[in-house]
């Protein structure tokens, strides 16, 4: 049977997990966008290069 405890307990739990893992989601989609501009950035450079050459 469950304690007065865990009424605070498991919801606590529970926003804390939704917190984490929003901060680390919200990270991850931080390093994912830079990596993609980090990508066009050099392709660009690249097609730039060959242009010149050309």
């Amino acid at each position: 049977m469950p304690t007065a405890a865990h009424f605070i307990y498991i919801p606590a739990v529970l926003i804390l997990g939704i917190v984490i893992g929003w901060i680390l989601g919200s990270r991850a989609a931080a390093d994912a966008y830079a990596a993609q501009l980090r990508r066009i950035q050099e392709r660009a450079a690249r097609d730039a290069a060959r242009e010149h050459r050309q």
